[in-house]
């Protein structure tokens, strides 16, 4: 008689750990200094905030030349 189902063994899946979140934080910190924030103001944003500003580059980038020129 064939088998009509195979169990699946991987109940769990892998999650990410907390050096894998810093280590994107840290990532997303230097993209959001590369458009133009200064890197005190980048240090003082929390996460959210952070990506929020990546998620329009060139409207972010825009306003940021716009405000320190």
């Amino acid at each position: 008689m064939p088998v009509k189902h195979i169990r699946n063994k991987h109940l769990r899946r892998k999650r990410k750990g907390a050096a894998d979140k810093r280590r994107r934080v840290k990532v997303q910190k230097k993209r959001v200094v590369a458009l133009g924030l200064p890197a005190e103001k980048a240090e003082k944003l929390n996460q959210k905030e952070i990506r929020t500003l990546l998620r329009n580059p060139k409207k972010t980038a825009a306003r940021l030349t716009k405000k320190s020129a």
